[in-house]
């Protein structure tokens, strides 16, 4: 499905923000991972956290729903051999079980999305689980990934972080589990630090150990510990709610967002001190964002690797900015569901927006009086991608045409439907 956004130049109204996907999927993860029953209240529903559920049923988990919460009886270290595993276009999914599927037997994890998932790279880690003892057939690092484990070994382990975070967070999953203890040593950089304290966060809730260096380059784990089973509760979305908040702010609005912590470890929470750096009306207290935008913005320079998934939201308020914007330092936004620097630029040019690349960095060299769209432009399956278009296409002067946004439910099915109750002119078309 298609979605056509009409020029919309007033939003109102509130909104409860989205439930964590982060923190959902590793919730999920650390239950199954426990011996007993586990609470989590309000879990995120989108495809990448029923990928995980999904996979930790496969695996063993009891899971049990309602509206409001989720209740998972765990399989400890012992997941139960399964032939293969589908984690559908989750790329956190993967990796996070990867490691886990180092317990089992024998486990495939199948390749259902060749031109997203398919194409992203996984050796980094394929490389560390090879290095404690575990047989690993893979496509040139890419799925169909077959693991053939049953038992990891700990010790010295070396790990990449100059490709994705999410790595690094695999083995702080498993490494407990083991019988030795671990000490694990990044290589090279460590992107997307801020999002490995969110995994020590929610290991620490489950009653795990570990000790980290401050700059998260080396880490200590004891081994042979066990899960706790626990009662979590999920946080608002800063990633998801980037995109309405840049919405408000390109737009004249008097927008309220609940359920976002000023204290929050999600490095997104950014997007509120990045917009208050472009002058937009805004404050926030008590977990809620109330944003009354008047449309005009300043440009801004940001270092992208604290905010990673909330870097393609900021462009797109950054396209009708006053001035010259800069991210920098957002090199792995190359390696996510597509190429988040190159496909949403070319994209962002078809609608009018001057922007222009270089490796790791996006220069938008704003228009505040708006850009043209009147054009149909490709969403790449990237659900990011879908949101920060949508942002463009309310501010431009013709309508925009976004081909297969229905992507944009891998981490927020209802975005086009909080926006519809904002008063955005969205309308979802045949493709």
């Amino acid at each position: 499905m298609d979605v056509l956004v009409t020029p919309t130049p007033r939003l109102a109204g509130e909104l409860q923000a989205l439930s964590s996907k982060n923190y959902t999927t590793r919730y999920l993860l650390v239950a199954a991972l426990a011996e007993g029953t586990s609470t989590i209240f309000y879990p995120a529903h989108s495809e990448d956290s029923d990928a995980m559920r999904r996979c930790i049923r496969d695996l063993g988990a009891i899971v049990e729903e309602d509206d409001e919460k989720i209740v998972i009886t765990g399989f400890g270290r012992h997941p139960k051999p399964v032939d293969q595993l589908d984690v559908g276009n989750a790329g956190a999914v993967l990796r996070f079980l990867m490691a886990i599927a180092a317990l089992c037997p024998d486990v495939t994890f199948i390749n259902r999305y060749p031109d997203s998932l398919g194409k992203r790279p996984h050796s980094d880690l394929i490389d560390s689980l090879s290095s404690m003892g575990v047989s690993i057939d893979h496509n040139d690092g890419k799925l169909p990934i077959r693991i053939r484990g049953g038992a990891p070994k700990g010790g010295k382990i070396h790990v990449s972080g100059n490709i994705s975070s999410q790595f690094l967070s695999a083995l702080l999953f498993l490494t407990p589990l083991l019988e030795e203890d671990s000490e694990i040593e990044v290589l090279h950089d460590l992107k997307s630090k801020v999002v490995i304290g969110q995994t020590l966060e929610v290991l620490e809730q489950a009653g795990i150990v570990i000790h980290a260096d401050e700059d998260y380059m080396r880490f200590r784990v004891p081994g042979s510990q066990r899960y706790s089973a626990k009662t979590y509760t999920v946080q608002g979305d800063y990633p998801g709610s980037a995109a309405i908040l840049a919405a408000a702010a390109v737009t004249q609005s008097d927008v309220i967002v609940h359920r976002l912590e000023e204290k929050s470890k999600q490095g997104e929470r950014a997007i509120v001190d990045v917009l208050k750096m472009m002058e937009v009306p805004l404050t926030h207290e008590n977990g809620i964002v109330h944003v009354q935008g008047n449309g005009k913005l300043k440009a801004v320079e940001f270092d992208g690797d604290h905010a990673t998934d909330a870097v393609l939201a900021m462009v797109a308020a950054a396209v009708f900015a006053e001035g010259t914007s800069r991210f920098y330092n957002v090199e792995n936004l190359r390696y996510k569901e597509c190429d988040r620097i190159t496909d949403y630029l070319n994209e962002l040019r078809k609608a009018g927006a001057n922007v222009e690349e270089r490796q790791a960095e996006i220069i938008v060299q704003g228009r505040p009086e708006g850009v043209e769209g009147g054009v149909e432009i490709n969403a790449h399956f990237d659900h990011r991608v879908i949101m920060a278009l949508t942002v463009v296409g309310l501010r431009a002067k013709q309508p925009i045409r976004i081909r297969d946004a229905h992507h944009v439910a891998k981490s927020y099915p209802i975005y086009f439907d909080h926006l519809q109750a904002l008063g955005a002119n969205v309308e979802w078309i045949e493709g």
